[in-house]
């Protein structure tokens, strides 16, 4: 999330437990970086679940949603499949025999 939409998480917070939680500009530079970490429209789905449940403002960990990290294997992967893509038939075959004569003069070294 964006800077505003932090703020925006901690401004209904203060809404919905007035008297309860207030926001200073403390709070706001402690909070507001863990928050642009987060996905904002999870984090106020979850918060607006919390509100109907809960008669105390939440910590921060009780409505946090963090987006998946991204999986660096699956897109080198990817890259691979396509690298692959474009080597010629042949080119695989010979590979392939290569490789299988390597496992054979493996298996004799044993």
């Amino acid at each position: 999330m964006d800077h505003g939409e932090a703020l925006e998480v901690l401004e209904t917070i203060s809404e919905l437990y007035p008297n309860k939680f207030e926001i200073t500009e403390r709070v706001a530079r402690m909070l507001i970086p863990q928050l642009r970490e987060m996905d904002f429209s999870a984090v106020m789905d979850k918060l607006s679940k919390f509100a109907v449940r809960h008669p105390f403002p939440p910590t921060i960990a009780e409505i946090a949603v963090y987006l998946p990290e991204e999986n660096k294997h699956l897109i080198k992967m990817r890259e691979w499949e396509k690298e692959a893509a474009s080597v010629s038939e042949e080119t695989k075959h010979r590979f392939r025999e290569r490789i299988h004569q390597l496992v054979k003069e493996m298996s004799r070294d044993s």
